[in-house]
């Protein structure tokens, strides 16, 4: 059964007694800072504990059976996703219990979008890792030409990726509709974006900062 998720404020880390957004009674608490958001979000379920953060169409890295998930709301031109990529990667690393949930968010105009689809057309293949880190590894502005190439080179399939993209088009763009849809009712204002269990983060932090939500995440989650 999943449960609507109630407003409250976002993780500050030097105010972690502040008022925690729970999930609905008898529900797994997930002090998720949102925004109340539009109506219709809440009252479609777009904010539930199943579709943040166990949506099966959402690729996941890191261990996938950890205690704790970060959701990242990423877009592959933003500049800041690309900087904080392998800071955040380390420090699920290091974590060892930690589920990364990436959630394409592409708004940085059609080329976003492009990379967005085609990314997630690559997990066909059980390849979205690699595509992931391609596009997201690069400083240079992203092209159709040019994500092909770095696909290709990431040892996509590029004719089966064409082919999955075609027949799979409803179920992607329904992914990133989704995520769109999330993203908008927490009041996010950009990219990089998170959930890291029980807190909203909207912004960018240091590894030093990462392992402390964390921290603070699994402290709630055993008072939960």
């Amino acid at each position: 059964m999943t449960t609507s998720i109630d407003p409250a404020r976002p993780y500050q880390p030097r105010t972690r007694r502040e008022t925690l957004g729970l999930f609905g009674t008898g529900a797994a608490m997930l002090g998720i800072s949102v925004a109340p958001g539009p109506a219709s979000a809440q009252s479609d379920g777009v904010l539930t504990e199943a579709l943040v953060l166990r949506d099966p169409d959402i690729p996941v890295a890191g261990n996938p059976d950890g205690d704790i998930s970060i959701v990242e709301y990423f877009d592959y031109q933003c500049p800041y996703c690309r900087k904080l990529e392998p800071d955040l990667r380390q420090v699920v690393h290091d974590d060892g219990k930690v589920r990364l949930v990436l959630k394409d968010w592409p708004i940085l105009g059609p080329a976003s979008v492009t990379a967005a689809r085609m990314a997630l057309a690559s997990k066909y293949q059980d390849k979205f890792i690699q595509a992931h880190d391609a596009l997201i590894g690069i400083n240079s502005k992203l092209t159709e030409p040019r994500i092909s190439e770095l696909l290709a080179g990431a040892g996509i399939e590029m004719d089966r990726l064409t082919r999955d993209l075609a027949a799979n088009a409803t179920a992607i763009d329904a992914i990133l509709a989704r995520n769109n849809d999330q993203a908008t009712a927490f009041d996010f204002k950009g990219t990089p974006s998170f959930i890291v269990g029980k807190f909203r983060v909207p912004g960018v932090l240091t590894m030093a900062q990462f392992a402390q939500v964390i921290a603070d995440a699994r402290k709630a989650l055993k008072k939960s």
